[in-house]
């Protein structure tokens, strides 16, 4: 199992000092996250001072760019990274789609499927020099000069890995993709009930097996130096969690456990702002089944328990605890054992 990590950054030019630091620590892989800054960018300095972290966005809005553009940085980032980089694609959610992107939405989950198969056909095109001939549902590529192909890619094409919720889009991952991201707002229930059964389907649909795709996750993680540093994680993630099961796409997960209704609650207090008061109803239960909060010298063997077997990358999410070290000591013992 690899270990993976999300740089968070004020700067994009802090990626350069900050990558470095996380290799050096040990991690797999560095993800950068669409958030405040374009997520390819940051991966662009990383890549110049790094030498063996994967280097892979995650995720960044697939419905915000199109395929062609997609498939160029993504070759431009295999180049810089010299055969580092995964391209992790996700679709966020209609109103920042249409709002925020100006952008199409409609049938995420087949215009996603439409949009992977449509960059593989670009990567070949470029690998091959054969011509670019791709029709789709949502997406058409058909011309492909030599003044603008950059040709075959000395490292290879990049995986392409999407993330996804909800059967229809999971299968379509497991049908097209290199691998799947498993969204934070998880549990081992909900993984074993909800997730891995569509990502079968998927491939049984591509003919391909598990052994030849990645599940990774975001793990969300929490931990203190005493039992009141740790009671406050437990609160910021209470929060976090409250937040996600607001949303009405994440009700299944909610559902698994007998909670469908909290997510009816949730949502209706997340409309008038009481985030307080929709804190206060997610229970331990649900809590511990998200996430992994417990003392620093049980983290490595709370993941471990959790992630063995069941996905091939874990990315921690410690963004609720304070951590100059930049979870050294887990990470270390994660990969030692």
């Amino acid at each position: 199992m690899k270990i993976d990590t999300t740089m968070v950054l004020d700067n994009p030019a802090d990626a350069a000092m900050l990558a470095r630091e996380l290799e050096a620590i040990g991690y797999d892989g560095i993800y950068s996250f669409e958030g405040q800054h374009d997520p390819f960018l940051p991966l662009a300095i990383a890549s110049q001072t790094t030498s063996t972290v994967q280097l892979g966005t995650g995720i960044a809005v697939a419905f915000a760019r199109n395929p062609m553009s997609l498939a160029y940085l993504a070759n431009d980032m295999q180049l810089l990274s010299k055969g580092r980089f995964i391209l992790g694609l996700g679709t966020q959610i209609q109103a920042h789609i249409e709002k925020r992107y100006s952008s199409t939405w409609g049938q995420p989950a087949a215009r996603l499927r439409d949009m992977v198969l449509a960059i593989r056909a670009i990567f070949d095109a470029w690998q091959t020099g054969e011509r670019l001939r791709y029709e789709g549902e949502f997406y058409k590529h058909t011309l492909m000069t030599p003044a603008f192909s950059p040709g075959p890619n000395p490292y290879g094409v990049p995986p392409v890995y999407c993330g996804g919720f909800g059967p229809r889009m999971t299968e379509a991952v497991g049908e097209v993709a290199d691998g799947f991201i498993a969204h934070p707002f998880h549990t081992p229930q909900s993984i074993q009930q909800l997730t891995m059964p569509a990502l079968q389907s998927g491939f049984a649909k591509a003919g391909k097996s598990r052994e030849n795709f990645t599940v990774a996750v975001n793990l969300i993680v929490g931990s203190g130096d005493d039992a009141q540093s740790l009671q406050e994680a437990r609160e910021k993630i209470r929060k976090q969690i409250a937040f996600y099961g607001s949303t009405p796409a994440y009700r299944p997960v909610l559902e698994v456990h007998g909670m469908g209704e909290l997510q009816t609650q949730l949502n209706i207090l997340s409309k008038d702002g009481h985030w307080d008061a929709m804190t206060a109803l997610v229970p331990d239960e649900l809590l511990d089944a998200v996430a992994v909060v417990c003392p620093r010298n049980e983290m490595a063997a709370r993941i471990r328990a959790r992630c063995d077997g069941v996905f091939d990358r874990v990315n921690l999410v410690a963004r609720y605890t304070p951590d100059t070290t930049g979870w050294a000591d887990v990470v270390r013992e994660l990969k030692n054992r």
